[in-house]
């Protein structure tokens, strides 16, 4: 993992690391350039006067061995028109950065784009936007190669952001201790939704919970199937009938309020279907291996607790690993079958492949033991929320106005977004049935909206929202199949924010 730093300090004190810096159209140098051109007695205002580099958003320019400088490389980045210059901008430059840092061979970067000034952003999300990015552009999972050979720069191993007003220092570095833990939890996350089937199993995933046992202020209770039984959570137990995998629940508990144990909890649960074929209602082959990503909102929620735990945030969060496979054999539960959940109530299956919304239906219910201040539900959920909103925004439903505009805030914060879909009675009727309380699906109108109704009949005694990410939980390209560990990076801004820590 690439380490950062913040300094304030001069450039000269870094000759050995190729200084980024950069300039906008109107050949409006950075403090940072205007230095070196200074230094360089006219070097680069000359090159620029020569059309070398118009200072387009993105545009670079590498320079070897400038006169009178002690560093051996100065990389150029065009910004574009000052006027215009924005958050998108700023992020589109970390990128291409790292992309040309893939091939250039460096060691060490001094990054002076702190210089830029963004309305409504300061060095704070500069830092963290520029860690998440980079760690994003380097990510490989290669675990099962047996050449391990990239074509990454392997020699690059560190980037030091300068900020110019010490007094941010402090600030810049807590920006930088947020930045670690987040981009490691993103890449858990990755790592654990990357992992094939065959080896991330639900014993698997079991294993890599108890591992935080011994983490201070954390319990840590696995929910077997013969306690799930004991307990009525029969739509949970149907989804796994088919698989050599017992269904289980893993359940995270961290305390870190200062006021102790009794301070209502935020509880996290995550849909970990470790493999989804579809059951009897079994998928189609195509792009049937991506199945292996219906786990991701378990994956994120494992993330997330690791980050609490690492930064200690001063907050009661559970999380609920909903985990099973959902697979065929002749114990397989069947369209048709009607399935008495945890709460009661009675649902008549029309499609085993609306399996997310059987296991979650139970943990829902299940949550309400522990009187949560909220609860949050991740899930890949729903096709149809891919065809309402791309790979672009994850679905967001909530029974709570106040709990929605602090995760479309937490989105907007982290560019990790989300876009709230009503939750309206209308979209119940869709759910009736003719034998039981509801269907577990709703028809092809509106397939996304009617999952999220289907949960919130089990969701009404607390603040709930639903994050549906099947679009954005992974990247479907032939070549390039990756998870992304969206909406990590949400919702550990959402749990900076509830700690009262600013950005």
């Amino acid at each position: 993992m690439i380490k950062f730093s913040v300094t304030s300090g001069h450039q000269e004190l870094y000759p050995d690391s190729c200084i980024i810096t950069g300039t906008f159209e109107e050949l409006n140098l950075f403090p940072s350039t205007k230095k070196i051109d200074d230094v360089s007695k006219g070097y680069i205002s000359s090159l620029l006067r020569r059309g070398a580099l118009h200072g387009k958003v993105a545009q670079t320019l590498l320079l070897y061995d400038v006169p009178h400088l002690h560093n051996r490389q100065i990389l150029l980045v065009g910004c574009g028109k000052k006027s215009d210059f924005d958050e998108n901008c700023y992020r589109k430059l970390i990128r291409k950065i790292t992309i040309l840092c893939k091939e250039i061979p460096i060691i060490k970067i001094l990054l002076f784009l702190s210089e830029l000034n963004i309305k409504g952003y300061d060095n704070y999300w500069k830092i963290r936007q520029t860690m998440e990015i980079v760690n994003e552009e380097l990510y490989v999972f290669n675990k099962f190669k047996n050449s391990k050979k990239t074509t990454l720069n392997k020699s690059l191993n560190e980037i030091i952001l300068h900020i110019p007003n010490e007094n941010e220092l402090g600030c810049c570095k807590k920006s930088i201790r947020d930045g670690l833990s987040i981009v490691h939890g993103i890449k858990i996350a990755k790592d654990l939704g990357n992992m094939p089937p065959n080896f991330c199993t639900p014993d698997y995933f079991v294993n890599q919970v108890n591992e935080l046992s011994n983490c201070d202020n954390v319990t840590i209770n696995i929910i077997n199937a013969l306690e799930m039984k004991k307990l009525g959570m029969n739509a949970y137990l149907a989804v796994g009938k088919g698989s050599n995998y017992a269904p289980t629940m893993p359940i995270i508990k961290y305390r870190g309020h200062p006021e102790g144990a009794n301070v209502p909890p935020i509880v996290l649960i995550g849909k970990g279907l470790t493999f989804d074929s579809g059951g009897i209602s079994i998928k189609e082959s195509n792009k049937m291996d991506e199945m292996k990503y219906d786990m991701c909102g378990a994956a994120v929620v494992y993330a997330i607790m690791r980050i609490a735990i690492e930064l200690d945030l001063p907050l009661n969060i559970i999380g609920i690993l909903a985990i099973c496979e959902n697979m065929i054999s002749h114990t397989s539960f069947r369209p048709g079958d009607i399935l008495t959940t945890l709460s009661g109530k009675t649902v008549e299956v029309l499609n085993t492949d609306a399996e997310g919304r059987l296991v979650l239906c139970d943990a829902l219910t299940y949550a309400e033991r522990y009187k949560p201040d909220v609860v949050i539900d991740i899930a890949t959920l729903t096709g149809a929320c891919v065809i309402a909103l791309g790979h672009h925004f994850s679905g967001l439903m909530s029974n709570n106005k106040n709990l929605a505009d602090e995760l479309i805030l937490a989105g907007q914060q982290s560019k990790d977004y989300v876009w709230k879909l009503p939750l309206d009675e209308v979209f119940q009727k869709q759910l009736k049935s003719t034998c039981a309380d509801m269907t577990n699906v709703g028809g092809r109108p509106g397939g996304a909206i009617t999952a999220g109704c289907f949960l919130h009949q089990f969701a009404y005694k607390y603040r709930w929202a639903h994050l549906d990410i099947a679009g954005t939980a992974w990247i479907s390209d032939y070549c390039d199949k990756s998870a992304t560990g969206r909406p990590v990076a949400l919702l550990s801004q959402y749990l900076i924010n509830r700690s009262s820590h600013k950005i």
